[in-house]
């Protein structure tokens, strides 16, 4: 369903926080560590991300949890998760279920996309086409590529203090 051949295999190298703006931004990297996709994503998504690469268990299932159950109980299952274009500075994506004996493509944020990725352990790919044009984005922006801090150095226990300091407006999107 998704077009692979047109596609890199990625996975998350880490997570960091932007410089300036201090939002969160997600690095894939590819299998063989040459090619890196810095991703913008909201705090959320980047805890669901952290408390899954460093196996936090949360006391009640957070969403990304709950999607995965529910497919689960269904019978369904991720096959794959695919960031498909860059328009506008803006990234995109699909997730390629397989329910009941069909296969369906669901449009989603690429954030949601890789959370759930994480969560049912299936792969990650990005569009050739999106790796270039990222490329040439980034080339046009002043300053350096984002240095990756990768969750790993961080133990259980600093997570477990960062989402205990959390409160229901860090959650919020600014508009």
């Amino acid at each position: 369903m998704s077009k692979k051949d047109d596609s890199i295999q990625m996975a998350v190298g880490g997570l960091t926080l932007d410089p300036v703006t201090k939002s969160p931004i997600v690095i894939l990297k590819d299998m063989d560590n040459k090619l890196n996709l810095p991703i913008w994503i909201g705090l959320s998504e980047a805890t669901a991300m952290a408390t899954e690469i460093e196996g936090i268990k949360m006391a009640r299932p957070m969403t990304h949890d709950l999607l995965k159950i529910v497919l689960t109980e269904i019978g369904g299952s991720v096959d794959s998760v695919e960031i498909t274009e860059l328009k506008e500075n803006t990234y995109y994506a699909m997730i390629y279920l397989k329910i009941a004996g069909r296969e369906l493509a669901i449009d989603s944020r690429p954030s949601d996309a890789i959370a759930l990725a994480l969560r049912t352990k299936t792969p990650i790919y990005v569009a050739k086409a999106v790796l270039e044009a990222s490329s040439i984005l980034q080339q046009t922006e002043e300053g350096k590529e984002p240095e990756v801090a990768n969750v790993s150095n961080v133990s259980k226990e600093k997570w477990g203090e960062i989402l205990e300091k959390m409160t229901p407006d860090d959650f919020k999107y600014k508009t």
